[in-house]
């Protein structure tokens, strides 16, 4: 009997809605059997290639306390009469119960939340709601999907209840980036390692400048290029970089189209990540599939996502971070062997497994 599947898919357009656009891209090839409704934001006018999947504009807002939103969107979902509802994010409607999944993707929120300017009390105030809503969907939901078993156990050990609730699925390298057709950016990088993503304090990079001081000494025209869409934290890192010694030879890049980067990663002398947690170790692959040795942080899900090829540091020492990149420099052997072992490494990932494997846990629940 065909099942209905609703998969709310607001936040697709977003980093974190990357294994959701995946997954639906390739649900559409595995599942011609049930019917999808997809939610998606009003703007959104992403197509569909399977008849049997549609989109549906949902107005209201990704992250919203306001009781109206609340109610009207559970009343939504109610209508639709799912037989199973997917949510990507633990932000969900606190009165909808059914038959849910949900993508837990890590617990950042918990450990590296971005304090603003106010007083303690509304700081407080926010992250009690969020652990709230991040137990009562925990609670709420017949399966819980996270990208790693580093956060699967991270969660248990947080929410003991979620054992046997708990999937394990792995993400894959973005295709858009590795199948791009390279393109030189504008700057003249020189001799260069590179970083690519946001500039998020749990991305630990003025722990990555205060290494490059230490290699700037050693490598004086050595530059250290930094990928990632200018916003507040990137404007606030390179106003940091302006007191350090190595400043010079620190290149903001801003935004850069797939081809650029494809081309930067090419191009450097290695990757590096001093991450103090992720919920997938996916930028350090993308590199690996351009042929770019990778050094980066041994914490977290990165040892997982890598393995055997990347060359491991302490992101809690930049000393050791500057030693480690500093022997991927200097040592060609070793250089060669992270790129040869980082081809072998991306094989193992792929976005049709995924869809594959979530699909699985949507038949498991359906009883088919």
């Amino acid at each position: 009997m065909k099942k209905h599947i609703v998969i709310d898919a607001r936040i697709r357009r977003s980093s974190t809605g990357r294994p959701l656009h995946e997954l639906v891209e390739h649900l559409q090839k595995y599942d011609r059997k049930n019917r999808y409704t997809v939610l998606v934001q009003p703007d959104d006018d992403w197509k569909m290639t399977n008849p049997n999947f549609t989109t549906l504009p949902c107005p209201f807002p990704q992250f919203s306390l306001n009781p109206l939103n609340e109610l009207l969107f559970a009343w939504q979902l109610y209508r639709l009469k799912p037989d199973l509802i997917h949510f990507g994010m633990t932000q969900q409607p606190l009165l909808y119960f059914g038959n849910i999944v949900t993508f837990t993707h890590d617990l950042t929120m918990l450990y590296h939340v971005r304090k603003k300017s106010t007083v303690n009390g509304p700081y407080w105030l926010r992250i009690t709601l969020y652990k709230f809503l991040l137990w009562w969907s925990h609670r709420k939901s017949k399966k819980i999907i996270t990208f790693a078993q580093k956060t699967a156990e991270d969660i248990a050990k947080l929410h003991p209840f979620t054992k046997d609730k708990l999937v394990v699925i792995y993400e894959a390298p973005g295709a858009a980036i590795v199948n791009a057709k390279p393109a030189k950016p504008k700057f003249n990088f020189g001799k260069y390692i590179m970083y690519q993503g946001t500039a998020f304090p749990h991305k630990n990079l003025p722990r990555l400048i205060e290494a490059f001081d230490i290699l700037h000494k050693k490598y004086p025209k050595l530059n250290l290029v930094l990928l990632g869409k200018t916003e507040k934290h990137y404007e606030e890192l390179a106003e940091l970089a302006k007191k350090h010694p190595s400043h010079k030879n620190i290149i903001f890049t801003g935004f850069l189209s797939d081809a650029e980067s494809k081309w930067t990663f090419q191009h450097a002398e290695l990757f590096v990540t001093p991450t103090l947690i992720e919920g997938a170790g996916l930028n350090p692959l993308e590199a690996m599939a351009c042929g770019t040795p990778v050094v980066e942080s041994g914490v977290s899900v990165m040892p997982e996502y890598a393995g055997k090829a990347a060359h491991y540091f302490d992101p809690y020492d930049p000393e050791d971070i500057a030693a480690k990149i500093s022997e991927v420099l200097d040592n060609k052997k070793l250089r060669d062997k992270l790129i040869a072992a980082g081809y072998k490494q991306i094989k193992k990932y792929s976005w049709d497994k995924f869809a594959k494997e979530v699909l699985a846990v949507y038949k498991s629940l359906l009883k088919e």
